[in-house]
């Protein structure tokens, strides 16, 4: 391991960066450097120019690859190598606006009927149930299920954040039926092969896609959609958004806002003008 390496690690750390997060960026700066054979100390503002370009244009990486790759540079040359002067030549990419897919109440029951392993099942169920990113459910430890006060306990998530929310009653049913099936000791979703480990993020995901195309949706299945839907449905529910807010562990307002724009509640709100011009609709004479 280099020098630069340890430092930037070492950097990341004394800020409590999660080790997803830290992993990300190491391998982010390492592709950086690989690109131009080069140590990032001897590489500046016209490299990392010469460098976006080849990520859009030439590789084509998704926008939360390039963001990533630009945060992970930014904080090698602000704060392990000390030049901001480099970091102001560092363009911010804009975000595009994208609305969440969103299923409908049928569309999750659908989903569910479709998955036949119950630990799958269980899981994705956990997810809707409390809106729960991929990383939280995997991560969840059978003490994290508090039956007697009915909240899960979710440790640790985006930005180092723990969080009560709500433990349904259906929810609790599943799962009890799930643990005297699987008898799981201290992860509520163990690995296949490695009871010792969570399950694998890919192993979720590829489950939802799956079920997602078994039940016939139009729509994508994955996990993240689940929290989408768990939101949407809240909010169309009449659940107060700053409700919402806290159960998803948003750190911003603007965030949770997003869901209004899919709500159905909201769009259906107001009548078409089309309504307003009484058009008689008729088969066409030809």
């Amino acid at each position: 391991m280099t020098t630069l390496r340890q430092r930037m690690i070492d950097d990341l750390k004394v800020r409590n960066r999660s080790a997803r997060t830290i992993q990300a960026y190491i391998a982010q700066v390492a592709n950086f450097a690989r690109h131009f054979g080069k140590s990032p100390e001897l590489l500046g503002p016209e490299e990392i120019r010469q460098y976006q370009i080849y990520l859009v244009q030439q590789a084509r990486v998704s926008w939360s690859t390039y963001n990533q790759a630009v945060c992970a540079l930014r904080f090698l040359y602000r704060h392990t190598l000390g030049r901001d002067w480099v970091v102001a030549h560092i363009p911010f990419p804009r975000q595009p606006q994208k609305l969440p897919v969103v299923l409908s109440q049928a569309e999750v029951i659908r989903l569910f009927d479709a998955v036949r392993n119950q630990k799958l099942r269980a899981i994705l169920m956990t997810t809707y149930a409390a809106g729960l990113r991929l990383s939280e459910v995997t991560h969840l430890q059978l003490a994290d299920i508090d039956s007697s006060r009915m909240v899960i306990r979710v440790r640790q998530g985006k930005g180092q954040k723990d969080r009560y929310v709500m433990l349904s009653q259906t929810l609790l049913e599943a799962l009890r039926l799930y643990w005297r099936a699987e008898r799981p000791r201290t992860w509520l979703f163990p690995g296949r092969k490695d009871q010792q480990r969570p399950i694998g993020y890919h192993v979720v995901q590829r489950a939802c896609h799956l079920a997602g195309i078994a039940a016939g949706l139009t729509k994508p299945a994955t996990v993240r959609g689940l929290r989408h839907s768990f939101a949407t449905h809240l909010l169309e529910a009449g659940t107060n958004i700053r409700v919402i807010q806290t159960l998803l562990g948003h750190h911003q307002i603007s965030t949770t806002q997003r869901y209004t724009y899919v709500s159905t509640q909201t769009v259906r709100a107001t009548e078409s003008p089309l309504e307003l011009l009484a058009y008689p609709v008729a088969e066409p004479e030809f």
